[in-house]
């Protein structure tokens, strides 16, 4: 890489810049930013040029009184065992990216791609080869290289379909077990089972299972939390805590923190009562609905990304109750998106339009018209479908986070069509069941509500629940043109070519109404007051390396 002229320059004011001002400074050093952007980014950080110097505020200097800190973590405690190849739930991701670290980092504030252990990455024509240069002189914490050998025999064992990973969700029809090959010691290119416009998502800490790991990994993650990040594994006990110090052997800038501590808790409250207490200076997946008390106190702040994460309200294209899809669209116009955002979630949430473009998505087609609430077009719709008098129906759920609650929401608002509803909120792990048909009350029920946590992209969301062979199409949707046109978008390298298609998936959807998506939620932590510089995405990774903490 390129030397840079600048550099005793930049490192001098990176020693005082503030955690946004250090990003910048880290990206131009590593030839990622040209000047004239640091000049950009400096004008909106408050950083001001003068005499061909860097004169940072005040403000900034007070930051590196907070560094070498101990920062500790009220999380949940994991679902089960901390491995990268199984692990689905938050807490147990969380502590995945504290030593691991991705080809790609999906940055939670802009939701754009940044280099981490690749430094580049280009289709060919077609799109179903990707070619990925590495990042050199990168060691694991054990003091192995890492390099091409280690990508191909991590996504190896993502894409097994025998080694029971959690990634092929993601991976099942993009990239097969022997698709990543060794072009070099730090190149690699990933063969695909299809062109896909979207595919360095799927490599990225988008998917997270996608931690790089030595090619003579194997397993017991637990014993070392193997990986090549800014932190290393000091202490790991199951359904206690976990700490992690500052790896000195670190590629890149050494981590601000001394040491992070983790401690598992059962539940919010638990978390809520620690960081009230001072036994905890922050916590991630912070809910509304849970933590109102800590909305306006003054010593604590809450903080929040734009995210895809929603909720489906499926209903069986297949069941007597919807097989007309007047009677989908009738309950969709029932529901007051508006209302919803506000009341569940204090204005936390943007409208969805029942489709699983987010807003955040670059590639959703905001030029396709809003759905809302309309009950006199609803009734008329149910009256066409031959039940004027509406109809009784099961609604089974759930019990997570808000979604009981956005339940009996549903519920209310339907009794104003004359659907009259019932509720059935069962333990997650009931209601998914063995997560099949004929095994699932999740895929088996006429009417349910799902928690679908956040993608970078869409692809996920347009396939499992919806195409016609969907693994999780509890919505029963069959519908070939759609399957094409998911098809059609997913083979996109570009996202005009990607937004154009969107429109009409979009507006197929709305027609169709599988599903009812009302809303697409922030994720948020809560951190004391005086703790700065935590990142944050919403997949619940929580990034410590530029933290400090005042006191």
């Amino acid at each position: 890489m390129k030397k840079n002229a600048d550099r005793p320059l930049f490192e001098a004011a990176r020693r005082h810049a503030d955690s946004l001002g250090n990003h910048a400074i880290d990206e131009f050093l590593a030839g990622r930013l040209t000047r004239r952007e640091l000049l950009r980014h400096a004008s909106v950080l408050g950083l001001a040029l003068a005499g061909g110097g860097l004169v940072v505020p005040r403000a900034a200097h007070a930051q590196t009184a907070g560094a070498n800190a101990t920062i500790r973590v009220a999380l949940l405690t994991p679902a089960g065992a901390v491995d990268p190849l199984t692990v689905t739930d938050s807490a147990g991701l969380a502590l995945l990216n504290q030593t691991g670290e991705f080809l790609i980092d999906d940055d939670g504030a802009t939701n754009t791609l940044k280099p981490a252990l690749a430094l580049s990455w280009k289709p060919n024509d077609k799109g179903d080869v990707w070619t990925f240069k590495l990042r050199e002189n990168v060691k694991f914490h054990d003091g192995q290289s890492f390099g091409a050998k280690d990508v191909v025999a991590t996504f190896d064992r993502l894409a097994d379909p025998a080694s029971g990973s959690a990634a092929l969700s993601v991976l099942k029809g993009v990239l097969s077990k022997g698709g990543a090959k060794l072009v070099d010691e730090h190149t690699v290119a990933f063969h695909l089972d299809a062109p896909n416009g979207n595919f360095p998502y799927y490599v990225s800490s988008d998917n997270y299972n996608a931690i790089l790991l030595p090619a003579n990994y194997a397993g017991n993650w637990e014993k070392s939390f193997i990986g090549t990040g800014a932190f290393k594994l000091d202490k790991y006990t199951p359904k206690v805590g976990a700490s992690f110090v500052r790896n000195p052997d670190y590629w890149g800038d050494k981590a601000l923190p001394q040491r992070l501590q983790f401690s598992f808790y059962a539940d919010e409250q638990s978390q809520i009562l620690a960081l009230q207490g001072h036994q905890a200076d922050v916590m991630g997946d912070f809910t509304v609905q849970g933590g109102q008390g800590l909305m306006n106190n003054p010593d604590f702040k809450v903080m929040g990304v734009k995210s895809s994460a929603h909720r489906q309200i499926h209903m069986r294209n297949d069941s007597p109750q919807f097989k007309d899809k007047r009677v989908r669209q009738a309950l969709a116009l029932s529901l007051d998106r508006d209302v919803i955002v506000r009341g569940l979630f204090k204005g936390r949430a943007m409208i969805g339009n029942d489709s699983p473009f987010a807003p955040v998505f670059p590639s959703t087609n905001t030029e396709v018209p809003q759905r809302h609430i309309d009950v006199a077009k609803a009734k008329q719709l149910l009256a066409q479908a031959g039940v004027p008098n509406g109809f009784d129906v099961t609604l089974t759920t759930e019990k997570y986070m808000e979604i009981p609650d956005l339940a009996v929401v549903v519920q209310n608002y339907a009794k104003a069509i004359g659907v009259r509803i019932t509720l059935k909120v069962e333990s997650q792990s009931l209601y998914y069941g063995a997560g099949t048909p004929g095994k699932s009350d999740w895929l088996d029920s006429p009417l349910g509500i799902t928690d679908y946590g956040h993608r970078g992209v869409p692809n996920v969301f347009l396939n499992a629940p919806l195409t016609s062979g969907g693994t999780w199409n509890a919505a029963h949707f069959k519908n070939p043109q759609y399957d094409k046109l998911v098809a059609d978008f997913v083979g996109a390298l570009d996202v005009a070519s990607q937004k154009k298609i969107a429109g009409q998936i979009e507006t197929l959807l709305l027609d169709e109404t599988p599903l009812i998506i009302p809303f697409f939620y922030d994720q948020l932590i809560v951190a004391r007051k005086p703790l700065n510089g935590v990142r944050f995405t919403a997949l619940s990774q929580l990034y410590f390396d530029r933290a400090t903490l005042a006191g």
